[in-house]
């Protein structure tokens, strides 16, 4: 018989169980205070594409690239995702504005495309390829606003706002190719309350991105990798023809705002999102995973269950 003290541990732990929180915890996830002017890493995860369902690495297309690609550490489900999480060359400071920046340009010259590499990115952006990257492992996402009535006044319009993961790679329009070469990166923090003698920390709670389109002729880059973006509309796309070299820059531009949402809630506008994507691959990838050790631990049961009924069947001995 069970007495009362074998059973108060038990009875100690069901009730730590039982007691009510308020807590939001994610294993592996801690909020990382930054300072001011302390770099926030800009890292890759993917090409995506609804129509296609097969992901590649960013480094797939000729972006720019750092002086020495690492690649992060996966764990299982970001194996299964297709996440390739690499380090990209944006060079993004807290809470530090940047007009124009000139991303792999060496004494303000452009970026040629082979043609082997012109059809390669002509051939992702007809495909419709999402880029992927994250800040603070938060993924990027592009905002969409949505007008319904557009007839009436500015004034009268109902904006519905909405974010789509990542952003598209280019566009097509009248049977020509254009590429995003230009990102004008809007990152939210929020302003950790310190101490009147500390320094204030920032926390990053939102990462958002306009893909813009900017040919060569429009952009003006100096020696020192910064540029100058053409005012307004007065610029045309940067177009990308499959059938020959390309001249490009590849810019971006950071912008920060304030904002009140805190860390625990950050991921709310992300959770909300109508993603319209259907990652098939990723669905059937992981079904054979699931189906392939199901069968393997049903083997290793019927086997154990055979030797042991086996054992019950047998007889005992000749009398």
């Amino acid at each position: 018989m069970a007495t009362a003290m074998d059973w108060l541990p038990w009875s100690l732990l069901l009730f730590s169980l039982m007691c009510e929180t308020s807590a939001f915890y994610v294993p592996g996830v801690a909020p990382i205070n930054f300072h001011q002017n302390d770099p926030v890493e800009i890292k890759a995860v993917k090409l995506t594409s609804s129509r296609t369902q097969l992901p590649y690495e960013y480094y797939s297309l000729p972006f720019c690239q750092p002086s020495k690609i690492t690649y992060k550490a996966e764990n299982l489900g970001e194996v299964l995702r297709g996440d390739r999480i690499v380090n990209t060359p944006f060079q993004v400071l807290m809470n530090s504005e940047k007009k124009c920046e000139v991303l792999c340009s060496q004494s303000n010259k452009p970026v040629t495309l082979t043609v082997e590499q012109s059809r390669l990115v002509a051939e992702r952006i007809t495909e419709d390829y999402y880029v992927h990257l994250i800040a603070d492992n938060l993924p990027v996402a592009t905002r969409l606003e949505l007008y319904s009535n557009r007839d009436s006044d500015d004034k009268k319009k109902e904006k519905d706002v909405q974010f789509e993961h990542g952003y598209r790679l280019g566009f097509t329009d009248v049977n020509k190719i254009y590429l995003h070469n230009h990102l004008s990166f809007i990152l939210y923090y929020h302003r950790e309350d310190m101490e009147e003698d500390q320094e204030h920390t920032y926390r990053v709670v939102r990462f958002e991105v306009i893909p813009q389109s900017i040919r060569l002729e429009d952009l003006k880059a100096d020696e020192k990798s910064s540029c100058t973006l053409p005012e307004g509309t007065n610029s045309s796309p940067q177009e990308i023809d499959p059938t020959k070299e390309n001249q490009l820059y590849f810019t971006y531009s950071v912008h920060w705002e304030e904002s009140d949402i805190k860390w625990a809630s950050r991921w709310d506008t992300y959770l909300t999102m109508s993603d319209v994507q259907i990652h098939w691959f990723s669905i059937i990838n992981s079904v054979v995973v699931v189906f392939f050790l199901s069968g393997i631990l049903s083997m290793i049961i019927i086997r154990t269950l055979r030797k042991d009924i086996a054992l019950l069947v047998a007889p005992s001995g000749v009398q």
